[in-house]
């Protein structure tokens, strides 16, 4: 547990504590903002498109020694990036650090579930929860302090103790279990996936900046959709496909994927926009606002083993419908949000939300793990992984565009400076807007979610029956 907890808190600061610095690189790499937000967007990037690789790539040749070589190019790459010389430099070693954090990412709650007794993975895996909280809220104040205190490249440096102890913890503790049989990795399947990833995550990161009606993005869209169609041509017809369709079958493990996806977006388009309310409207400082932003991440930290332990003995299917229905009362509350709303109404509204997410993830992070099968436990976490990351870029790149019209639209049109020079009324007017949407998206969760629960029930009931005739 604590050789995974290392390698998943090191994956997941690295992807918001370079946030902080930008500012600084900027400065001290003669550069412009245009280029330097690639030291981030190469490394979300790069694990997104690699997640399901490397999880296929881990259920052939083994899961440790595919978790060790990334944690070994993680720590080589923190080591690079520590001492670049320029951005392209920078932005290359990112990719080199991405790569190792796909696996460490991709396999972590694969290695979890497979060590863990059935009736310990809940808890386990909302301990895992936990540690990516405490990674979200520790990355930008770790980054100021650091940054502070010496310089943009001991952002990177910090890693390396780090590194070298987690190398050694999964060298002693981590299971070494072969798979059984001899397996081919589908190349066409894997090179059709990646373009076809990649494309629609640069379609939506470029979205965000040229606006989704622009050509490039409109080209993207299109190459990813027709190498989405190309790729599940290809897994229909390979032996031994990158995923097999067939996974979707199951009819659980499909509905989770899906509620877990849309409360990733739901949380995404949360943190981009709540930063600009909170210093536009209410007028409090940076820092103020860096510790009101951490009241999701800390309350979901907290409640996530808890939620775990909980759906060890309960099931996990009563837990997260418990956690929907929590989130949506909490987005119902934050949809009141306005101009007069003080410090305590604001942590009030957000509480359930910290609370919702952190019952229902543990939870539903073990049931899509406890219906994959044992030979695609790398796949599956992979998948798992990849409906975050891809929730959030949806979250992000959608929801901005749809609050930036909204506020548009109040302050009584286009404005060349931006929405977030709109009128404090106008910014109101289209978050409430924007909640509004996010209180439909979770509705329609909770409702797939009730779904799940009385299918379940309903599969459970025949099988006891079946039982008692035999």
């Amino acid at each position: 547990m604590a050789a995974v907890a290392m390698g998943v808190f090191l994956a997941t600061i690295d992807s918001s504590i370079v946030n902080v610095a930008l500012p600084t690189l900027v400065r001290e790499l003669n550069t412009n903002f245009a280029t330097v937000q690639w030291v981030v967007l190469a490394y979300l990037l790069t694990i997104a498109t690699l997640l399901l690789c490397v999880g296929r790539l881990a259920d052939m040749r083994g899961k440790k020694q595919i978790y060790l070589i990334g944690f070994i190019i993680f720590t080589t790459g923190s080591t690079l990036c520590g001492f670049s010389p320029s951005i392209y430099v920078l932005i290359a070693a990112r990719v080199l650090q991405a790569i190792g954090g796909s696996a460490i990412l991709a396999l972590g709650m694969a290695i979890v579930t497979q060590a863990f007794p059935p009736h310990e993975r809940g808890k386990a895996l909302g301990i895992n929860g936990s540690i990516v909280s405490i990674g979200i809220v520790v990355g930008p104040t770790l980054g100021g302090l650091i940054i502070g205190a010496t310089s943009w490249h001991w952002i990177f440096f910090v890693n390396i103790p780090v590194g070298l102890i987690g190398i050694w913890m999964v060298l002693r503790f981590v299971p070494n279990i072969k798979p059984q049989g001899a397996q081919e990795f589908d190349v066409i399947g894997a090179i059709t996936l990646l373009i076809s990833l990649l494309s629609l995550l640069v379609a939506l990161t470029l979205g965000q900046q040229i606006g989704f009606s622009k050509f490039p993005v409109i080209a993207l869209l299109l190459v990813w959709l027709l190498f989405l169609v190309f790729f599940i041509h290809t897994e229909k017809r390979v032996k031994q496909p990158m995923i097999n369709l067939d996974l979707f079958n199951n009819l659980l493990l499909s509905i989770n994927l899906v509620i877990g996806a849309m409360t990733f977006i739901a949380i995404a388009g949360t943190t981009i926009l709540i930063p600009f309310f909170l210093e536009n409207v209410l007028g409090y400082q940076t820092y103020q606002v860096g510790f009101l932003m951490a009241i999701i991440p800390v309350t979901m930290g907290l409640i996530a083993p808890i939620a775990g332990t909980l759906s060890d003995r309960f099931g996990t299917r009563p837990i997260t419908v418990i956690g929907l229905v929590i989130l949506l009362l909490g987005y119902i509350s934050v949809q009141s949000l306005d101009e007069n709303t003080h410090i305590i109404g604001y942590i009030v509204r957000f509480l359930p939300i910290g609370i919702g997410m952190g019952v229902f993830q543990s939870p539903n992070n073990s049931a899509i793990m406890g219906e994959a099968p044992g030979e695609r436990l790398g796949i599956v976490s992979g998948m798992l992984a990849l409906t975050r990351t891809l929730g959030q870029t949806t979250g992000i790149a959608l929801l901005g565009a749809f609050w930036a019209s909204r506020v548009f639209f109040h302050a009584g049109g286009v404005m060349e400076t931006g929405a977030t020079f709109a009128p404090p009324a106008a910014q109101v007017a289209g978050l409430q807007d924007t909640v509004f949407l996010l209180i439909i998206l979770i509705a329609a969760a909770l409702g797939i979610g009730l779904w799940g629960y009385f299918f379940e029930r309903k599969q459970n009931t025949v099988s006891t029956a079946s039982i008692r005739l035999s």
